[in-house]
Parts: C-alpha cells; sequence; structure tokens
C-alpha cells in the first residue's frame, strides 16, 4: 500500500524503520509535528520523525494544524490508500480522517479500551497492572474509540519504569502495526468494535502530577515514581528546592522513619512514608548533575530529623 506516516517523537522511530523496510509498502511522505524549541540553549530542533524520514529521502509535512486546506490538499495528492499513526500528538479532523481509503491506523500503547488519552503507559505502571500491551486501531473523532484490528500484550515487571516498558512496546508495536497494514492490504483483517465495558482515560502527565507524596504508602510511591521516569520525572521538595528522584525501592525496616524523613546510612539514603520507607536512587538537585543519593546527602550535609515534602 501507499503510506503517509505520521508520528513525532522517538517512539515512533521503530514503526517507520519497519515499514520504510518493508517491500509491500510505499511510506510517500510522512507528516509530523513541526520544528520546535528544545533544551538549554532553546535550538529550534526537528523532530527524530523528521529526522529519519531526512535520512531516508521521504517527503516531511509539518503543519501547524491538521486540518489547514493546505494540508487537506498536499494529502489528498500523495493519495495514500492508508496514514498509519503512532504518537503524532495532534487531533485530527472529519475531513483530514477521510482522505486515505483505509482511513487513519493508529498505534496506541495499551489494551482498549483501558487507558485511553495521552499517557496510557505511565497509567498501567502506576495502577500497578502486571501486564499491558498495544492495539491498532482505526482512528475516530471520539479519543481512541475506533475499531480494534489487533493487539501485543507485554508483561510489566515489578522494577519497570515507564520508559522501559514503553521502549519495549515500541518495538512489538511496530511488528502488530506492520501485521496490521499487510492484513489490510490483502483482506484477511478485519477492525472490531471496542467493548463499551472496561474503557478507562489517561490523561497526559503534567510536572505537578509528578510531585511525590510521600504520606501515601511507600508501594503507591514506588509506583508512581516509576510511571513518571523519564518524563516529566518525579520530584519532591528539600529545602524549599526541588529535588528530581530516580526510581526507589521499598524496604523493610524495624525503625520506621515518619513521612517524608530523611534518614542518611552508610551505603543508603532513606526516606519515610506512610508504611515502610524507600531507599533513594539517583537523585538532581537544582543546577546539578544527576547522582547518587548518598552522594548527594553528604554534598548538601543532610542533618538529623530534615524532610522531603
Amino acid at each position: 500500500m501507499r503510506l503517509v506516516f505520521a508520528g513525532t517523537p522517538e517512539v515512533a522511530l521503530p514503526s517507520l524503520r519497519a515499514l520504510l523496510a518493508s517491500p509491500r509498502h510505499e511510506v510517500a511522505a510522512v507528516v509530523t509535528r513541526p520544528d520546535a524549541r528544545a533544551g538549554r540553549g532553546r535550538r529550534v530542533l526537528r523532530s527524530p520523525v523528521a529526522e529519519l524520514a531526512a535520512d531516508h529521502g521521504v517527503e516531511v509535512l509539518s503543519p501547524a494544524r491538521a486540518g489547514d486546506p493546505e494540508f487537506r490538499a498536499t494529502l489528498t495528492d500523495l493519495a495514500p490508500d492508508c496514514c498509519p499513526v503512532v504518537a503524532y500528538g495532534a487531533l485530527l479532523p472529519q475531513a483530514t480522517l477521510d482522505i486515505p481509503r483505509h482511513g487513519w491506523v493508529n498505534l496506541h500503547f495499551s489494551l482498549l479500551p483501558a487507558y485511553r488519552g495521552a499517557a496510557p503507559v505511565p497509567a498501567a505502571v502506576r495502577a500497578g497492572e502486571d501486564h499491558t500491551g498495544a492495539s491498532t486501531f482505526r482512528l475516530v473523532r471520539e479519543l481512541d474509540a475506533g475499531p480494534v484490528y489487533g493487539v501485543v500484550t507485554e508483561r510489566i515487571d515489578r522494577r519497570d519504569t515507564a520508559g522501559d516498558l514503553l521502549d519495549r512496546l515500541a518495538v512489538s508495536g511496530a511488528d502488530l502495526l506492520l501485521a496490521t497494514l499487510d492484513g489490510i492490504e490483502d483482506g484477511s483483517l478485519r477492525a472490531r468494535d471496542q467493548p463499551a465495558e472496561g474503557v478507562s482515560y489517561a490523561p497526559k502527565i503534567e510536572v505537578a502530577d509528578a510531585r511525590v507524596d510521600l504520606t501515601r504508602p511507600a508501594l503507591a510511591v514506588d509506583r508512581l515514581v516509576r510511571a513518571v521516569t523519564p518524563d516529566p520525572g518525579a520530584w519532591a521538595e528539600f529545602r524549599g528546592e526541588r529535588l528530581k528522584l530516580g526510581p526507589v525501592l521499598p524496604v523493610v525496616v524495624d525503625d520506621r522513619p515518619p513521612p517524608g524523613r530523611i534518614v542518611v546510612e552508610r551505603r543508603r539514603v532513606l526516606v519515610g512514608t506512610a508504611t515502610d520507607p524507600v531507599v533513594l536512587g539517583e537523585v538532581q538537585a537544582p543546577g546539578k548533575k544527576r547522582m547518587a543519593a548518598v552522594d548527594w546527602a553528604r554534598g548538601a550535609r543532610v542533618e538529623a530529623g530534615e524532610e522531603l515534602a
């Protein structure tokens, strides 16, 4: 089939690579978000999808809005049979959805109808799910509600961060997306409506959502930190400033510190929660590099009784 691929971040790259390598499909162009400023120098950077497409000589389209008449005209001229989508990052109006004859096929990183929305993987980790997966479905105007072509499942390890899990799903999901497009092309695959039961939502995670509440049980603290690692990153306040926190480890001790209380030992740093304490892993103070918590505690000269809040 003749394809126009839509995607923006690195998680979309395994899928784009799979489609570029497929002898059955032609990637005529990619659609991605416009160049944006990033990093400390605020340099203007192309999206990872735009970079990969350019490396392969594929036309790159970066409309400010997917409903712009000029973009719709260009897409119509390209005459795609289907438009696969992986983390594009913008809503598609119906007039744009109607252009390819096989529609827009989205790869979503959950087992739909669970965790519709922008952050399904963090939501699954935070909820303590023991497995999740990816689904391919046809885009409709309602959020992530279109009929499903196929799914792939993935076990969630007890120490997985959202980043770890998403890396694996990006690879297995790419295989699923390619198989879905193959099935659409040869007519062997039909989409099935999502069940009405089991619908849940996973909205975008903001920085404020990643603040660690140490009055919660250790298990909840651990899940939250892993769910927001690496993005936007967990944090708590120390001496009135944000301290970024890497994954933590719940432990059992005889003398439990109160919630938020920091206990500096020779080889580890504990912080109290509502239940057992957690061992801090890497932390990052403002203006500093990430470092082991014991090194941070020595450098900051953490005193007995000080807390994270």
